[in-house]
């Protein structure tokens, strides 16, 4: 039995346990089945063969009787009838059907074609516990080709998840509800991460499979791998098509994610029609070239066995990732629409329903599970409770003998931070040396990764102007998992994505990347998905104004803070030295659901007085002030390396009288959590005369100084010269800031 920290541990809120890799009955274990009748199949259209690829028509459902084998349910042990797999693939084909077209909408085709790779995987193949969606070593899934997830969700009404109800299928692409028209991970618990923009999901499911790789090698011992599970992904054409897939398989394949067994859904449809159009590459050589071993399956529409043997030679090959090529037809069954473009994205129709129906044998009313169907499923409750027990007794023999390693892994499982970790988080005082915020960023970093066990991160092939490195370790590659520093190349879209993934697989994994702050451009997709599946991924910017200098208006961002701080979820922080820059990585790991930008400076900064980490967790916050009664002459406000300018001003100011307060806005989402009380003492609404500096576009500043107030900033793009040059040409000065205090007071 259990300890009572591993049931504590298991079934905790956000609890990911780890589960049992046991013995399983070989695929090559097979047994004969009784002759069966298929239903008919036709109406396929024709289609030009790829010209890189050797395509063939797929064999289609006939009246002739036809001998098929079923291999051995491997979590079971038991075989299953190859009549009964084929009922159960139907009923996720007609659990779709009904569910899209009830809606109106949707996308019926993957689904229908994908049915035999989702039943194999969930029914025969994966480990996971449906009543314990978050049980951390359960295998991963992962549907890249989001719009296909009617797929998802009857698999997980099948397996008995919670989360997805007969009700919850009716009510498919509703308000509220939890079958929401693209998977969500903060929606629907079984999903593992947010998909839908094509090509984002594979490269979650890289960030998955190397956070599985990662612990693995840190916590596994001879006599106990406590940490053994895979991650599956199905993708698509479109998924193939996206810069972002390459990107991240590229990696995958250069990591050596032996753990990552990827589906490719080889229908040869789009939205525009065949891919023959616009997509003629061999995906095969492609991959292997990458270096992934690759299978192709080519009968994915009623080859089960192949399907099977597939997976068992995937999980064989320990060195490379897998890329199964599983050639399909989309919209399987339908007799009028499948193999077309017709059905990807849009309901079949009522008379096309009926049609498949009869075309598949299928006489149940919409959303009907089968009594067989439904009672050869429920199984997985109590093997996916009894697989957690296991792990569970599993767990408590490894903490036993491995304290240390134990507290670390349990901290990562659970999210709960180490007790007293922020004082670790290094101060300054204005004594100390000025430095640029990047390399006060670093000094954050690696006094951090000593006491967050969760900590990774790297640079998209510039960690020695991102200041990124973690000195105290090496670099994760294939051979040194175990290592901190992530090196992901040049692939800042790939990179983002690759966190996201390694941010979802387990509450306590904090991972950073970093680029130039004007090539979040480059990744601004994957940083959007951080914030809608609420992933806490630190976007490490350096280089955030045109202070970085002569390398010019292509590399100095202008837009760049304005248009993340209008994106919903995102803590964007701009510090303006060292005590903020520690304010800020405090804030960016507390906000487990947040994920954070922080914009730092490439030239040096003075550390200024009055700054403190506490004014950053407030967003907004008084530096100086010599007035009284909460009533300034003027009110100046300054972001990053400009606060700097507004303190200088500030000095000018007073020396001619003005009772002149200073405010540090570094972080605009901070300072709205706030109280009106607070902000109401920060920047009182009577005083209207009011300036601010950024070395950024002055859109959204008025927000904060209102009509009547002056917002210095730069609405055009930069320019190539030395900073102190641009910023004088600019007219962001100190002489600037008093002139328009002086105007307004």
């Amino acid at each position: 039995m259990a300890s009572t920290s591993s049931l504590t541990l298991s079934q905790g809120l956000l609890v990911r346990a780890i589960s049992y890799q046991g013995s399983t009955q070989s695929s090559d274990h097979r047994v004969s089945l009784s002759t069966l009748s298929l239903s008919t199949f036709s109406g396929l259209k024709s289609s030009t063969p790829r010209a890189s690829t050797s395509r063939r028509r797929l064999p289609t459902c006939s009246n002739q009787n036809r001998q098929v084998r079923a291999a051995a349910v491997e979590t079971i042990g038991t075989a299953v009838e190859t009549s009964l797999v084929d009922k159960s693939i139907n009923t996720i084909r007609f659990l779709a059907i009904d569910a899209v077209e009830k809606a109106n909408s949707g996308h019926p085709g993957l689904p229908m074609g994908c049915a035999p790779m989702g039943q194999i995987l969930y029914d025969e193949v994966m480990r996971y516990n449906p009543k314990n969606p978050y049980w951390f070593n359960r295998d991963r899934f992962v549907l890249s080709a989001g719009h296909g997830c009617m797929l998802q969700y009857a698999l997980l009404h099948l397996a008995g998840y919670d989360s997805v109800q007969e009700d919850d299928l009716k009510n498919f692409r509703q308000w509220e509800s939890r079958t929401p028209g693209h998977p969500e991970n903060f929606e629907t618990p079984g999903v593992e991460v947010t998909t839908g923009p094509l090509g984002q999901g594979i490269a979650n499911a890289v960030g998955l499979a190397l956070a599985e790789k990662h612990l693995a090698a840190r916590f596994n011992k001879p006599d106990n791998e406590i940490i053994d599970h895979y991650t599956y992904a199905i993708l698509g054409d479109g998924c193939q098509m996206e810069g972002i897939a390459n990107e991240a398989c590229s990696l995958a394949g250069h990591w050596g994610l032996g753990k990552l067994i990827a589906f490719y859904d080889d229908n040869h449809i789009s939205i525009d029609g065949d891919t023959e159009i616009a997509f003629t590459e061999s995906v095969d050589k492609r991959f292997e070239g990458l270096g992934w071993h690759v299978i192709w399956v080519k009968n994915g529409n009623t080859g089960y066995d192949d399907i099977r043997s597939a997976i068992k030679e995937a999980k064989a090959v320990k060195e490379k990732p897998t890329l199964i090529k599983v050639t399909t037809t989309i919209g399987y069954g339908s007799p009028n629409k499948a193999n077309s473009y017709s059905v990807h994205g849009s309901a079949l129709g009522t008379k096309e329903v009926d049609a498949t129906r009869k075309n598949l044998g299928w006489p149940y009313e919409p959303f009907h599970v089968p009594e067989d169907v439904k009672g050869h499923w429920s199984r997985h409750v109590p093997q996916g409770a009894a697989l957690e027990a296991e792990w569970n007794a599993k767990f408590a023999e490894y903490e036993k003998k491995y304290k240390e390693e134990a507290a670390e892994l349990k901290s990562i499982i659970t999210g709960e931070l180490p007790a007293g970790w922020e004082k670790a988080l290094p101060t300054y005082t204005p004594e100390s040396p000025a430095d640029a915020t990047r390399n006060l960023s670093q000094q954050n970093l690696n006094a951090l990764v000593k006491v967050l066990p969760g900590l990774l991160g790297g640079s998209a092939d510039l960690a020695s102007s991102n200041m990124t490195l973690l000195k105290m370790y090496g670099d994760f590659q294939k051979d040194t998992p175990e290592e901190r520093n992530v090196r992901f190349g040049v692939r800042e879209h790939g990179m983002g994505a690759i966190c996201n993934g390694i941010a979802l697989h387990s509450p306590g994994l904090i991972p950073y990347c970093a680029t130039f702050f004007v090539f979040t451009d480059y990744m601004r997709a994957a940083i959007r998905i951080s914030a809608l599946s609420q992933a806490r991924v630190i976007y490490v910017m350096t280089h955030d104004s045109i202070g970085l200098g002569e390398d010019g208006p292509t590399h100095q961002p202008i837009e760049h803070l304005a248009s993340f701080r209008a994106m919903p979820n995102v803590l964007m922080l701009r510090p303006a030295d060292g005590n903020e820059t520690a304010g800020a990585y405090k804030v960016a790991v507390l906000k487990r659901k947040t994920p954070s930008i922080l914009a730092l400076s490439r030239q040096k900064l003075p550390q200024l007085a009055g700054t403190s980490i506490e004014g950053v967790e407030k967003g907004g916050y008084i530096v100086s002030d010599n007035s009284s009664g909460n009533n300034p002459d003027v009110i100046l406000i300054g972001t990053g390396s400009e606060l700097e300018i507004a303190a200088k001003a500030a000095d000018e100011l007073r020396k001619g009288g003005k009772a002149v307060r200073v405010v540090s806005l570094v972080s605009w989402e901070l300072f709205d959590e706030q109280s009106d009380a607070y902000k109401e003492s920060v920047l009182p609404s009577a005083v209207s005369a009011r300036v601010s500096i950024e070395a950024g576009s002055t859109f959204g500043w008025e927000k904060i100084v209102g009509a009547k107030g002056k917002a210095i900033g730069i609405d055009r793009f930069g320019a190539s010269a030395p900073a102190g040059r641009i910023y004088k040409e600019f007219g962001l000065t100190p002489e600037a800031v008093v002139a328009a205090a002086k105007e307004l007071c």
